[in-house]
């Protein structure tokens, strides 16, 4: 049986650039054998951390939404992808809103994330990612995963400001498809 990935894609535009790399990563994580969940985030209902740390005793998160259905599944998966557009400067609320609710993970699990492989796609509406606020983003997700003790195993990221964009950089959606497979390969 192959991998489990997991596609996080936090842009509010279903066909936005960000979910169309997602979705190019998703078809070479697929191609290379692995089972592939991809989730809409603006489309679910998640809502913010209370910050009522009661899964700090119980590893529990109390708020019940959609985040229920995504923690197992984040739990479960051999690699997790994470695809937002910049907005002001930084990734999505959509995605931020997410990854903030992984407080009740950690608590719960305190090595949910340890060792698990991450790709991460960013597409921005600037020339580069430190005019774009991109860097920003980057230095996020590698705080982020230093303290998970998790490893990024791949970037992508560049310039796609209208939709469509990104399917007309060919370099760019074959960046996001190797992506993919080599999450399906195991980092």
């Amino acid at each position: 049986m192959g991998k489990s990935i997991v596609i996080l894609k936090g842009s509010p535009r279903q066909r936005g650039n960000s979910a169309a790399l997602a979705d190019q990563a998703a078809s070479g994580a697929k191609a290379a054998g692995a089972q592939v969940e991809s989730f809409y985030l603006h489309g679910l209902d998640i809502r913010p951390c209370d910050g009522c740390d009661v899964c700090v005793e119980t590893g529990v998160c109390v708020v019940k939404d959609d985040m229920q259905m995504l923690y197992p599944k984040l739990l479960a998966a051999d690699g997790i992808i994470l695809a937002s557009p910049i907005y002001w400067f930084t990734y999505s609320a959509q995605l931020k809103m997410c990854i903030d609710r992984w407080y009740a993970l950690w608590n719960g699990h305190h090595d949910a994330f340890k060792g698990k492989p991450f790709g991460i796609i960013l597409t921005y509406g600037d020339t580069d990612p430190y005019t774009s606020g991109g860097i920003n983003a980057i230095h996020t997700f590698e705080t982020m995963a230093r303290f998970l003790r998790a490893e990024i195993v791949g970037w992508v990221y560049g310039t796609a400001g209208e939709e469509g964009d990104a399917q007309k950089q060919p370099d760019l959606m074959e960046r996001a498809y190797r992506l993919g497979a080599r999450l399906a390969q195991g980092g």
